[in-house]
């Protein structure tokens, strides 16, 4: 890890927000540092079953999840409770920023699920994006969200994540 991290084994806090406010906290494993790249692992977070349609993310899930500073894309591997591969749940966000021991990702609600075989590709909250009004208060940051999504969907759909996340 690098120096700029928190200390090596201490948790982080990952602390989602959106719209100014924060969505979700939850302690996480640090797993590497880079001074770009942070990697954290973290158990399914929610209260319960989430179950989209296409995935149900469960107690006893485990995220391994990467976050940049300088890209506008988390990358969150899903994996069950036996370790088998969901597959993978992107996040739009504005690059990540490491304060002490809080992780601050802003989520941008665009994001992108990534089945484990990599046949379901799907883009999601386009319209909470439309409505969030980005567009019109921050076009460059717009802009800068929809093509991380444009990146992320033509990995998932070319060569896949094994090369960003290696």
């Amino acid at each position: 890890m690098s120096a700029n991290s928190a200390d090596q084994g201490r948790p982080l806090d990952v602390v989602l927000v959106k719209a100014g406010r924060t969505k979700i906290r939850y302690a996480a494993e640090p797993l590497s540092d880079d001074g770009t790249r942070i990697a954290v692992r973290a158990p399914w977070s929610g209260a319960g079953v989430r179950d989209f349609g296409f995935v149900r993310f469960e107690p006893g899930d485990v995220f391994t999840e990467y976050y940049w500073r300088d890209r506008w894309y988390a990358v969150k591997e899903v994996r069950d409770a036996t370790g088998a591969l969901k597959g993978w749940y992107c996040d739009i966000t504005r690059p990540a920023t490491l304060s002490g021991t809080e992780l601050v990702v802003d989520d941008l609600d665009l994001d992108l699920w990534c089945s484990a075989d990599y046949t379901d590709v799907r883009r999601l909250d386009e319209d909470e994006f439309a409505e969030s009004g980005l567009e019109r208060t921050d076009p460059q940051a717009a802009a800068a969200a929809v093509s991380a999504l444009d990146t992320l969907e033509a990995l998932a759909r070319g060569t896949g994540f094994g090369g960003l996340l290696a």
